[in-house]
């Protein structure tokens, strides 16, 4: 039973690092339902006071952290509150519409049509805020990758 309760928290872990670059997968939650399941196979009284705290405060950072990359970056590059949100759409519609590669043509798209539809913006303008979208995205995987991968160092120290 401990090698397959090992393999459930692996593969929870696994399952979160693959949400990074696949956003329909909430890749936090799955991180932090790996602590869970070690707790549930295995104790929880493993896992200090302190150690759910600072899990918790990880979990706030990295729903945070995605929007406001994203945001920041969009409007960095020009863009407006509709090239941040057809970013967003796009992040969830792209993946969907053309597996693998739509994970980044999605947002910059998204960006690019919001921003032509709601502002009425040149096609210059929405160019640049679909490129803000683009690099907002990967510096939020890129953030968020280190985060979750200092949360699952510190459970295996922890246990």
């Amino acid at each position: 039973m401990e090698v397959i309760g090992w393999i459930v928290v692996l593969l929870f872990f696994v399952i979160g690092f693959v949400g990074l670059v696949y956003p329909v997968i909430p890749a936090v939650l799955f991180i932090f339902g790996g602590f869970i399941m070690y707790g549930l196979f295995f104790d929880f009284a493993d896992l200090p006071w302190w150690f759910w705290l600072i899990q918790l405060l990880f979990v706030g950072l990295l729903f945070s952290a995605d929007a406001l990359s994203n945001a920041y970056s969009v409007k960095r590059f020009g863009g407006s509150r509709a090239g941040f949100w057809g970013s967003m759409l796009g992040l969830i519609i792209g993946p969907f519409v053309i597996p693998i590669i739509g994970i980044i043509i999605g947002p910059f798209v998204g960006a690019i049509g919001a921003e032509l539809i709601f502002n009425r913006s040149n096609f210059k303008q929405a160019f640049r805020s679909g490129i803000g979208s683009v690099v907002g995205f990967i510096t939020s995987v890129f953030t968020k990758g280190i985060i979750q991968f200092v949360m699952v160092i510190l459970f295996f120290i922890v246990v």
